[in-house]
């Protein structure tokens, strides 16, 4: 954490009185502070402006969880450090042109190694102290994203790594990709503590190497349901929501089959679907996945039940969608999935939640901060909901829960802990030379 240096701020000498008695007090007061602002100012920007971060992940307006993420965490950041100089360093597709905000100074383009490289290279070159690199295996090039190598080896700055994917289960390949960047890395960040129990178990990275950060949450103010529902003109419904970028390994028919069970005790509830087809699979296949959804609601008599809204939410839409919703639902499909930013943010707006058992839902919603369910299926997702929706306490009691974790996830406690991280990381990389597999060739 960044800290002032008392004993520097301390000779600046005492103030001449600890009260103003008279006027000639009150002017020699204005006239010490006068001559000491510029000092203690100076100092100040010293302290607040000697980590400049570079970001190299996928950004806005790319439509990504990772890309809201960085945005997200660099903001916070920025509000700790005011004088520093951030850059983002942008993962794009090697087929694609983004219109990005000043703060983007590169793009590497994941098709290309060299572009990699070169990554590396105007990071090397430019007043970054730190890089914060967030990894998934499909935002960089190459099998598995293996390109990220050529990347990591080149950087001469050291830099602390992200994990948004921790593979209980990795290929060779994958496994060689995390263990290769936790060698070269100052620190691995987890968001659970299953994922630094995955890192050192599967991968072998010594504990030493791991910080535990929980994924960041909007500092968000609670506001009865009803006046939220009342504003978006769904007074009167009980509304159970779902929100991300969609795609089937979100498993959201299971939640559309559960509503025609709920309905039956709920005759008002509506689903809303929150948020467009994930970019990568409309490239794919189009909205195929979507057309099913809608399909299902025709078989199961749920038009008036189940609403799409089919675009990306700002900040601010998904708030006021989320402090409205009775009961949250991520009927995701993959167990080894160790991190989820729309469960982070429900969990942050103090929702009660209904999840599958994936591993980070397992983790953030225990100690009664959640209902876990099976995957797949479709009936325990209904019980689930109409247990919290006829039991006012028991929805109560897991909203406090949810709420009270979510306060130590609060975006600034989160920025803190990684300004922290950058310091420890740079005082250990001045103590000790750079290894030859971190020297720059060519």
């Amino acid at each position: 954490m960044v800290s002032v240096d008392i004993a520097k701020v301390k000779k600046l000498g005492p103030r001449p009185g600890t009260f103003v008695e008279d006027e000639r007090g009150l002017n020699a007061e204005v006239d010490y502070l006068a001559a000491k602002d510029s000092t203690l100012f100076k100092h100040l920007r010293e302290v607040m402006n000697d980590i400049d971060v570079a970001y190299v992940a996928t950004y806005p307006p790319r439509e990504c969880g990772i890309a809201t993420f960085t945005k997200d965490l660099s903001s916070a950041i920025d509000k700790f450090m005011p004088f520093a100089s951030k850059m983002v360093v942008a993962m794009s597709k090697g087929d694609e042109i983004e219109q990005y905000p000043k703060d983007v100074r590169f793009q590497i383009f994941d098709r290309s190694m060299d572009s990699h490289k070169a990554g590396a290279d105007f990071i090397n070159a430019s007043s970054a102290s730190v890089v914060s690199l967030q990894h998934e295996f499909g935002i960089f090039g190459g099998p598995d994203g293996e390109y990220v190598l050529e990347f990591a080896e080149r950087l001469t700055k050291p830099f602390v790594m992200t994990m948004h994917t921790v593979l209980y289960n990795p290929s060779p390949n994958q496994k060689r990709i995390v263990q290769e960047l936790a060698r070269m890395a100052g620190s691995l960040v987890v968001m659970v503590k299953l994922g630094a129990d995955i890192l050192q178990e599967v991968y072998g990275v010594p504990s030493e190497k791991i910080a535990l950060i929980p994924h960041g949450v909007p500092n968000v103010h609670r506001i009865p349901a009803d006046i939220v529902k009342r504003d978006l003109g769904l007074a009167g419904h009980e509304i159970i929501s779902t929100f991300g970028l969609i795609n089937r390994g979100k498993g959201i028919e299971f939640a559309v089959q559960a509503m025609a069970e709920v309905k039956k005790k709920f005759p008002k509830v509506r689903y809303l679907v929150l948020g467009e087809t994930h970019p990568g699979v409309r490239h794919h296949e189009g909205e195929s996945y979507r057309q099913m959804l809608q399909s299902l609601l025709e078989e199961l008599d749920l038009h008036d039940n189940v609403k799409f809204n089919n675009r990306f939410l700002t900040l601010r839409e998904l708030v006021r969608y989320l402090s409205a919703t009775d009961v949250y639902v991520t009927p995701y499909l993959n167990k080894d999935q160790i991190v989820s930013g729309t469960l982070a943010y429900a969990v942050g707006c103090g929702r009660a939640i209904v999840s599958t058992k994936y591993l980070y839902a397992e983790e953030v919603l225990s100690h009664g901060r959640g209902m876990l369910v099976d995957f797949k299926d479709s009936d325990e997702i209904a019980k689930a909901i109409i247990e919290i929706l006829e039991n006012p306490e028991l929805r109560s009691s897991m909203e406090d829960a949810a709420y009270k974790y979510g306060r130590r996830a609060a975006w600034f406690n989160v920025a803190v802990d990684y300004i922290s991280l950058f310091h420890r990381v740079i005082l250990e990389g001045a103590e000790e030379p750079i290894s030859p597999s971190r020297t720059v060739e060519g």
